[in-house]
């Protein structure tokens, strides 16, 4: 196996190269903070009151009432390991984390634990339409593109197809393009008109028909009658209270109704109706000449989604007006919303829900109570952004016919839109280094905001001084900053447990908390310039406005005194950094995968359990290849399924130069893939 250089911290955390950044999220680490808002932060906050469908329902409400934010189960064996991470342990694993832990490396390769077996799904550039022609790095053509499997992939499901043993829908977004690895000889100052086809074609989802194999959890993709590709020109549709809005109304749409493409679709969710959520995230970076805007309303307006500058770094501006704020000025307000897309209908208009709120969602997730209504989370994944949620006014209608999608397909445009402010048991004892409290646990206590309640009409109404319906459902951050929201260390993917109902969310990092008079740390983000992350459990009152919290995890360096695993024993577990995407088995068992790794090893995938004696045992599963990113988790009894997305993606690398051959090996170009691991 080849060992690759370890990624320098160009900002002194994050291992990501700085083309990941300036590719995948516009260099928001080089970026002031958008948030520049004078709210209360966390510590001056004082509160007293604070299958085809019919498959991800499970038998209807028996799955609605443990919710849906996943379905899928563990990867597990009936013969106990009898070592942890690092060491001999006194009791047996738990079940589903019961493997020996992977050891951090830089490998160019998918690392698995003894006794598994690794395989590719799909990669870059295969196959995904009928008549798509077979991927030649050197002849790429948009044509091509729009038929083949987009680059980078991140957030993953995988859908059963009712009545078809051991066959799926492989449901995956692509969230960018790193151009210099895409093209030979690539000019970042004169991109061609086709790079910029290809590049728009290569982002968007792709649904993909796969087949099992009996005895094995290696997945075949072919050619079926779902599959289907979406990218930066398919027709969208907007709804809920900024559909029609002025501030979303273009010379290509001057209904403000009707959206093409989708852009930066990080990790998304999947519903108990069959469809599925997608988050665009980083979209301010498409967007050239932001500086051309001088309205100051306007401008700040841009300023607060990190739009800004001359040219954009893509130039896609050159090729299509509508990427150029000066002559469309309203066009990156279609971006950034939650995409809901029915992947058993290829024909389908896929909906972008304004009801949601605008922000940089890095993924929408559902939990559905008792009574069938519907609460989506999502994060603002920012430096000091926020956390939301939705509680839907309509009630989800189970069964598999048409009038009940029809139905559930409008569940997320009716309710009320939250944002989350957190207060702590213990504030006087944070001090930036991470040190416990004395009750051994960081916790508090959480009530979640209302900002816009949208009614069964599709009208709006806004619930925050000084602001329209439409205005909080298209400027949701400035929403949030007037109501004092709790400023999160970049809160990037909600999960809720479908075994216990509480909610995890994976805090990335932010090193610039504690620093240069941006807010100091607290319970929640208990560390100054923090570079490994943390996991927030949330016990919430789902369709109600109060919660309890605690750190389930702060991470980093276990023989590191500010890192915490739960209580549990710090040299029993693996290092983790940077958790980003997360799952559950149907164990109950949470698993974290990460992005940016600041303990000069790969990324990875890592199993926590979560209750007993054992609660806060992490163990590692696997790492991705050098320079990649692990995205997009699938837990099942059968099988694990990862996206590894910009493998091979260092400073000094290039199409011209690569510096990583996976998957192909030889002296191929490396290209983001899907992988599925089973037992042997």
């Amino acid at each position: 196996m080849k060992l690759l250089p370890i990624l320098t911290t160009h900002d002194g955390s994050s291992a990501r190269s700085s083309l990941t950044c300036k590719y995948k999220c516009g260099d928001a680490c080089f970026h002031e903070i958008p948030n520049t808002s004078k709210g209360q932060y966390f510590g001056d906050i004082v509160k007293t009151a604070m299958t085809r469908r019919g498959v991800l329902r499970g038998g209807a409400m028996a799955v609605v009432a443990v919710g849906a934010g996943s379905v899928l189960a563990a990867c597990s064996t009936d013969e106990a390991s009898p070592s942890s991470a690092s060491g001999e342990v006194s009791t047996p694993p738990v079940d589903g984390v019961d493997f020996t832990a992977v050891e951090p490396n830089t490998e160019d390769a998918v690392v698995v634990p003894d006794g598994y077996e690794q395989g590719i799904i799909i990669r870059w550039g295969d196959p995904v339409l009928a008549g798509a022609p077979a991927f030649d790095f050197d002849k790429q053509t948009a044509a091509a593109q729009n038929m083949q499997f987009g680059y980078n992939n991140d957030f993953a499901g995988l859908l059963p197809i009712e009545g078809t043993p051991n066959a799926y829908l492989l449901v995956v977004n692509h969230e960018y393009t790193t151009e210099p690895f895409l093209f030979k000889g690539y000019d970042a100052e004169n991109p061609t008109r086709e790079q910029f086809d290809i590049a728009l074609a290569a982002h968007g989802l792709s649904v993909v028909q796969v087949a099992g194999q009996s005895g094995s959890g290696a997945l075949t993709p072919g050619f079926g009658q779902y599959n289907r590709r979406i990218t930066g020109t398919t027709e969208f549709l907007l709804t809920g209270p900024a559909a029609g809005s002025d501030f979303l109304k273009t010379s290509v749409d001057p209904t403000g109704t009707k959206v093409f493409g989708t852009f930066n679709n990080c990790s998304g969710g999947l519903t108990p109706w069959g469809t599925v959520l997608s988050g665009e995230e980083n979209i301010n970076q498409y967007f050239g000449n932001a500086e051309s805007v001088t309205d100051p309303v306007a401008a700040q307006r841009l300023a607060r989604y990190g739009v800004e500058g001359a040219a954009s770094d893509r130039k896609w501006e050159r090729f299509d007006k509508r990427f150029d704020l000066a002559q469309e000025p309203n066009e990156v307000n279609r971006f950034g919303y939650v995409v809901e897309v029915d992947p058993w209908d290829p024909n389908g208009i896929p909906i972008k829900h304004t009801a949601l709120g605008r922000f940089k969602h890095e993924a929408a997730t559902i939990y559905v109570t008792d009574d069938g209504t519907v609460v989506a989370y999502s994060g603002d994944d920012e430096r000091f952004d926020y956390m939301y949620k939705f509680v839907s006014s309509r009630k989800m209608m189970p069964g598999n016919g048409q009038a009940a999608m029809r139905h559930n397909l409008t569940i997320l445009d009716a309710g009320t839109l939250y944002v989350a402010v957190l207060t702590g048991d213990a504030p006087d004892a944070i001090d930036g280094t991470g040190t416990l409290p004395e009750a051994g646990k960081f916790a508090g206590k959480g009530e979640w905001i209302p900002l816009l309640r949208t009614g069964d009409d599709g009208r709006g109404e806004s619930l925050v001084d000084g602001m329209s319906a439409e205005e909080v459902a298209v400027f949701t951050r400035q929403a949030g900053d007037k109501v004092g929201a709790t400023k999160m260390d970049r809160p990037e993917d909600f999960e809720p447990n479908p075994v216990t109902g509480k909610v995890y969310v994976a805090l990335t990092n932010n090193t610039k908390r504690g620093t240069d008079g941006k807010a100091a740390a607290d319970e929640a983000n208990p560390r100054d310039k923090n570079k490994n992350g943390q996991i927030l459990e949330i016990d919430d009152d789902h369709a109600g406005t109060t919660f309890v919290w605690n750190l389930l995890i702060v991470a980093g360096d276990p023989n590191e005194a500010d890192t915490y695993f739960g209580g549990f024993d710090k040299s029993q577990v693996s290092p983790i950094s940077c958790p980003d995407n997360l799952a559950f088995d149907s164990k109950g068992n949470l698993w974290i995968s990460t992005d940016g790794n600041a303990l000069e090893s790969n990324d990875g995938l890592f199993a926590v359990v979560l209750d007993g004696e054992r609660r806060g045992e992490t163990r590692q599963f696997l790492t991705v290849p050098a320079g990649g990113e692990t995205c997009g988790p699938i837990i099942s009894d059968e099988r694990v399924v990862v996206a590894v997305q910009h493998p091979g993606e260092f400073d000094e690398a290039s199409a011209d130069n690569p510096m990583s051959h996976w998957p192909d090996g030889g002296d191929s170009q490396p290209r983001p893939s899907m992988v599925a691991v089973w037992k042997s």
